[in-house]
């Protein structure tokens, strides 16, 4: 099977830039044939790009006090999943089959505790060719699939299931594009 790397003429060659024109016509993830492709981005200037991302799990009110008096079992849920989510950003690629291995410049994690739930946005920076909102997400979803995984011993009904816990309203928040 041969790959033919070149986007179809006039067709955006990067569906991830800021482009809202949304067409059939303008995927370039596939050849004039259907076979799936990478976009070729290596003729694109580099850009300062920023993308943030945000999620949140809901949980038991006493699984949150856990995690704020810092009883849960595993150990620190919030410093883990910080961990998590920033391996997350670093492998996007590795995980996302037609993601671009970028540069990673600096990601920022915020949690926030409420009542029910855990609170995160992901922010990942990068100088390159094509953008980090799938790095974002991956942060996101990642960082709280930890969270689950942290707290899922205390998180458990009687029959071993999670009525009460799910993750929630993960987006893109933002996504900027600066030129050099």
């Amino acid at each position: 099977m041969s790959e033919d790397p070149t986007p179809a003429e006039g067709s955006n060659p990067d569906p991830r830039a800021d482009s809202n024109d949304g067409e059939a016509d303008d995927l370039t993830h596939t050849t004039d044939e259907g076979d799936v492709q990478m976009v070729d981005v290596g003729d694109k200037p580099d850009s300062e790009r920023r993308a943030v991302a945000a999620g949140e799990i809901r949980l038991q009110s006493s699984t949150i006090k856990a995690i704020r008096d810092d009883q849960i079992g595993k150990g620190d849920v919030l410093a883990t999943a910080r961990v998590g989510a920033i391996q997350a950003v670093k492998h996007t690629w590795e995980t996302i089959p037609m993601c671009h291995q970028i540069p990673i410049t600096n990601v920022d994690t915020e949690f926030s505790l409420g009542e029910d739930r855990v609170e995160l946005e992901v922010a990942v920076e990068t100088t390159g060719k094509t953008g980090c909102e799938m790095e974002a997400l991956e942060g996101v979803t990642t960082g709280l699939n930890v969270v689950w995984d942290m707290v899922k011993a205390v998180e458990k009904d009687d029959d071993g299931q999670y009525p009460e816990t799910g993750i929630e309203n993960v987006q893109v928040v933002t996504k900027e594009k600066h030129r050099k």
